[in-house]
C-alpha cells in the first residue's frame, strides 16, 4: 500500500509538473506571440517616421555615407521610407512666394503671387527644365512653365474626363513639368564637358552622384475638377501653352510625381511615383474589369474590361475607349487572372504591405493638401554586396533587362511601377491584358536603362535628360534629338512586345 501510495503520489506529481511546465509554455508562446505583434505593429509605425511632422519641418532623407542605404544587406522599407520621404521633402511648404523674385528684362519681378511654395517650384532650389535638360524661362505670374503634353513611348496625349466636372462638361489636356536638383545639373555639365573634350569615353561606368534628382510633374487645369473638390488638389499658377507658343496664366492642379534620385549604392536611380486618390480606378484582375460609382479625373463612371481604356490608337490618335483610364495594378505590384500576386523577383507581400502600411501612416499624420496624394510604388535594383564598380558593370550588361521582374532578377519594389498621369498608354507593352505575365511586365526601366538613343552604354544614361543634354551638346537639334529618342522607343518596344 505504501508502495502504491507513494509511485500514486510520484505520478501526481509528475503529472503537476508536465502540466505546470505546459502552463509556462503557452504563457511563453502567449507572450511570444504578444512580443511578435507588438513588433511588428512598432515595424509598421516606424516605416513613417515622426520628424517626418509637421510636413513643414520633414528633413531631406539620408541617402549617403552612412545612411540606411551604405550596407550591404538593404530591407525593402528603407526604399519606401526614402520614397515617401523625399517627396514630402520636395513638397513641403516651406517658402513665402511673395519674396521668391526672379530678373526678368533686367528687373526683379515677382516669380508667383500667392502664399506660400512648396520647395520644388523654387527656383532657388530646384530648377524646371525641357527635355533636353535645358533651362526654362520663367513666365512672370507663375509658379510653373507647361507646354509639354506628349507621353513617352506612345505620344499619346492625355484629356480628363469631362463628367468629373459636370459645371464645367469638357475635357482638359494634361501637361508635364520635369525639375532638377542643382546636383544632378552640375554633375551633368560635368560629364558633357568630359565626353566633348574627350576625358572620358561615351562607353563608360561614370554614375551621377549620391543626391541627384529628377522630378516628372503632370498637371492640368482647375477648370476639369468640380468646385467641392479642389481642395483636394495642390493648385498654383501655371503659364500654359496653347500649343503656339501663346501662353496664358491659368490656375492648374498638381495630378501626379515621380521622384526619381540616387542614394548609396544605387546609381540605377530609386523610381518612386505618387497620385491623387481621385483619378483613376484599379485593374480588379480576378473579375477582369476596372469599375467606379463615381466619375473621377480620368475615368467615368461604371466599369470598363479589357485593355482599351488604356491603349493608344496612333490611327485616331486617341484612346481606344474615351475616359476609361485605370491603374493597371494597384502600387504597381503584379496580380495574377485569379487575383493573387504574381512569383516574381520581389518577396510579396511583403513589398506590397509595405507600401500600404506606409501610406496609412503618413495620410493619418498629414495635415495638409498633400495628404490627397498616396504613394503608388518605386523600383529599383538589387545591388547588395557588390561594390561601386560592380553596380555600374551590371547595369551595363543588363543592358534592357535590367527591369526584368522573372524570379533570380534584380529588379525590386513595384515590378510594373507606372504613374496613370504620365505612362497611362504605356503600363504594359502588350495589345493584349491576357498576355501580360511575369514575362512581360512592364516598368520604368523598360526605358530607363544604361543605352543611350546612339547604343553608347554607361549608367548616366538611365537618365533620358541626361542623353538628350549629350546629344544637343555634341551638335543635334531638337528635332534630331527627339527622332533619335524616338527610334530607341521604338526599339525597346519592339524589345518589350516580344517578350
Amino acid at each position: 500500500m505504501k508502495l502504491s501510495f507513494k509511485l500514486a503520489l510520484g505520478t501526481m506529481l509528475i503529472l503537476s509538473l508536465v502540466f505546470l511546465n505546459s502552463c509556462k509554455k503557452k504563457e511563453k508562446e502567449q507572450i511570444k506571440v504578444k512580443t511578435e505583434v507588438a513588433y511588428n505593429k512598432l515595424e509598421i509605425e516606424s516605416l513613417c517616421e515622426s520628424n517626418w511632422f509637421p510636413h513643414s519641418q520633414t528633413p531631406a532623407p539620408e541617402e549617403g555615407i552612412g545612411s540606411p542605404f551604405d550596407t550591404i544587406s538593404t530591407t525593402n522599407a528603407i526604399f519606401h521610407q526614402w520614397s515617401w520621404q523625399k517627396f514630402l521633402w520636395v513638397t513641403k511648404p516651406e517658402y513665402q512666394i511673395e519674396k521668391l523674385l526672379v530678373k526678368l528684362d533686367g528687373k526683379e519681378v515677382p516669380l508667383y503671387v500667392g502664399d506660400t511654395l512648396p520647395l520644388f517650384l523654387n527656383p532657388k532650389k530646384m530648377y524646371q527644365v525641357d527635355s533636353h535638360l535645358g533651362s526654362v524661362t520663367p513666365v512672370p505670374g507663375a509658379s510653373v512653365v507647361l507646354e509639354d503634353t506628349a507621353q513617352a513611348g506612345s505620344s499619346g496625349i492625355l484629356r480628363t474626363n469631362p463628367a468629373y466636372n459636370n459645371a464645367h462638361n469638357k475635357e482638359e489636356t494634361v501637361f508635364y513639368s520635369i525639375h532638377v536638383s542643382p546636383t544632378l545639373k552640375n554633375a551633368a555639365e560635368k560629364f558633357k564637358d568630359s565626353i566633348l573634350n574627350g576625358t572620358l569615353a561615351k562607353d563608360n561606368l561614370s554614375s551621377f552622384p549620391v543626391g541627384s534628382l529628377e522630378l516628372k510633374v503632370s498637371w492640368t487645369s482647375i477648370d476639369a475638377i468640380p468646385v467641392n473638390k479642389r481642395a483636394n488638389y495642390f493648385t498654383t499658377v501655371g503659364a500654359v501653352d496653347d500649343g503656339k507658343g501663346n501662353f496664358t496664366n491659368k490656375e492648374v492642379a498638381l495630378l501626379g510625381m515621380h521622384v526619381v534620385g540616387v542614394v548609396e549604392n544605387h546609381p540605377e536611380f530609386i523610381w518612386a511615383t505618387f497620385e491623387n486618390y481621385d483619378l483613376a480606378p484599379n485593374y480588379n484582375w480576378k473579375e477582369d474589369k476596372a469599375s467606379s460609382s463615381s466619375d473621377k479625373l480620368l475615368f467615368a463612371k461604371g466599369s470598363t474590361t479589357g485593355i482599351n481604356g488604356i491603349y493608344w490608337d496612333t490611327i485616331k490618335k486617341q484612346a481606344s475607349t474615351l475616359y476609361k483610364v485605370y491603374d493597371i495594378f494597384k502600387f504597381g505590384v503584379p496580380r495574377d487572372s485569379t487575383g493573387g500576386f504574381m512569383k516574381t523577383s520581389q518577396e510579396e507581400p511583403v513589398n506590397f504591405e509595405n507600401i500600404v502600411n506606409i501610406n496609412n501612416c503618413v495620410k493619418k499624420n498629414l495635415k495638409d493638401v498633400w495628404a490627397n496624394y498616396f504613394y503608388n510604388g518605386s523600383i529599383w535594383v538589387d545591388t547588395d554586396g557588390l561594390s561601386s564598380k560592380q553596380q555600374a558593370e551590371l547595369l551595363v550588361k543588363l543592358k534592357y533587362s535590367v527591369g526584368s521582374g522573372t524570379p533570380g532578377s534584380v529588379a525590386r519594389g513595384s515590378l510594373n511601377c507606372a504613374n496613370v498621369t504620365m505612362e497611362t498608354y504605356t503600363q504594359t507593352f502588350k495589345s493584349s491584358l491576357k498576355d501580360v505575365n511575369v514575362n512581360t511586365l512592364a516598368n520604368c526601366f523598360s526605358c530607363h536603362n544604361a543605352v543611350s538613343y546612339t547604343s553608347d552604354t554607361s549608367p548616366i544614361y538611365m537618365s533620358h535628360l541626361f542623353d538628350s543634354f549629350i546629344k544637343r551638346a555634341e551638335g543635334k537639334t531638337s528635332d534630331e534629338v527627339e527622332m533619335l529618342k524616338a527610334k530607341q522607343e521604338v526599339k525597346e518596344f519592339i524589345e518589350n512586345r516580344l517578350k
